[in-house]
């Protein structure tokens, strides 16, 4: 598994800088992932809104007042350009090989 979320902060529009709890930082543009998609996301195409995001500590990722949360999971990746399916692979390997 990939580190979770610790801190996040708004860096204006639809960007935000994401803190990791293995320390690695990066920013992520989330135009793509709310603007027009409608449902669940409508609220978040209003920057007002979008900007009220904060972590969610008992699950490590982040999440908004209507409770739209991303995978902690595909957040990392994003950042970091690491697959999910080889870190997956790394992990459950580990897993099998403990006594």
């Amino acid at each position: 598994m990939f580190p979770r979320v610790k801190q996040v902060r708004h860096l204006g529009e639809y960007r935000l800088e994401l803190t990791f709890t293995d320390g690695t930082k990066g920013e992520l543009d989330f135009r793509e992932r709310v603007a027009g998609r409608g449902g669940v996301f409508a609220p978040l195409q209003d920057v007002g809104f979008f900007q009220q995001v904060r972590v969610d500590p008992e699950v490590g990722t982040i999440v908004w007042p209507n409770e739209v949360d991303f995978c902690p999971d595909v957040l990392y990746s994003l950042v970091t350009g690491k697959p999910i399916l080889a870190e997956r692979k790394r992990w459950l390997s580990q897993v099998e090989s403990e006594p």
